[in-house]
C-alpha cells in the first residue's frame, strides 16, 4: 500500500511540475494545483465507481498519492514566485519531454507490479485425519477467488512458497517447499487470492507434482 501511495505522489508531483512549466507561456500558475487535484479525483471516482473491488481500491490510494502532491505543491506554490510569463528556454523544453515519459514509464512499471495475486495467509498447520495433498477454492469478497494448498504427511515441517502464477491462458500455480530449518512441526499450507481462475486449473509443486482438488 505504500509503495502504490508513492507511485501515486511521484505521479502527482509530475503532473504538477508539467503543467507549472506548461503554463509558463501564460503565466496562470495556479492552474498547475487545480489540474493536480482535478486528475486526483478522477483517479479515484474511476477506482469506486467504475473499476470497483480490489483493483478498485489501488486506483483509489494512487488518487490518494496525487491529491497528496497537489496539496505539498499548492503549499509551494509560493515560493516559485520567481516564475514569470515568458517563452519556453531549453529546460522547460526538456521537462516537458521528459516528465509525460517518466510518467508512463512510472505507469508501465506499476502494471509490471500487478501480479494478479497476493498471499492471504501461509504457514503450517496440525496434523489431522487427511494428511494428503490438495488444494480447494473459495469465493472471496467481490466475487475473487482464494485457493488453499496444502501438502501432505511427506512435507510436514516445511514451508510453502509461490514460485509462479500463470495468469494469461488457463490459471496454472506453482508452489516451491522450502525448509526454514527451524519450522514448526505440521503440515505446510498457502492461501493465495486471486482476481479470477481460468479453468482448467492446475497447482503443482515445483518438483512437478500435480495437486489435485479436495
Amino acid at each position: 500500500m505504500v509503495t502504490i501511495s508513492l507511485v501515486g505522489f511521484i505521479i502527482g508531483a509530475c503532473i504538477f511540475l508539467f503543467t507549472l512549466i506548461a503554463m509558463k507561456k501564460t503565466g496562470k500558475f495556479y492552474l498547475a494545483p487545480i489540474v493536480t487535484f482535478l486528475i486526483a479525483m478522477f483517479t479515484v471516482l474511476y477506482g469506486l465507481f467504475k473499476v470497483r473491488g480490489f483493483e478498485g481500491m489501488g486506483f483509489g490510494i494512487i488518487g490518494a498519492g496525487i491529491l497528496i502532491a497537489a496539496i505539498v505543491g499548492t503549499s509551494l506554490l509560493p515560493f516559485t514566485q520567481g516564475l514569470k510569463k515568458s517563452e519556453f528556454n531549453k529546460v522547460d523544453k526538456s521537462i516537458l519531454f521528459i516528465v509525460p515519459v517518466l510518467i508512463f514509464a512510472i505507469i508501465g512499471w506499476t502494471i509490471t507490479l500487478d501480479k494478479g495475486y497476493w498471499i492471504n495467509e501461509e504457514g503450517v498447520i496440525v496434523a489431522g485425519k487427511d494428511t494428503s495433498s490438495y488444494y480447494e477454492v473459495s469465493t472471496i469478497s467481490e466475487g475473487m477467488k482464494q485457493i488453499h494448498i496444502q501438502l501432505g504427511e511427506k512435507y510436514e515441517g516445511k514451508h510453502l512458497e509461490v514460485k509462479d502464477v500463470k495468469t494469461i491462458g488457463n490459471t496454472e500455480i506453482t508452489v516451491k517447499v522450502v525448509d526454514k530449518g527451524n519450522a514448526k512441526e505440521g503440515l505446510p499450507f498457502i492461501k493465495i487470492g486471486l482476481e479470477k481462475i481460468v479453468e482448467p486449473l492446475v497447482v503443482q509443486t515445483t518438483d512437478g507434482e500435480i495437486v489435485n482438488s479436495k
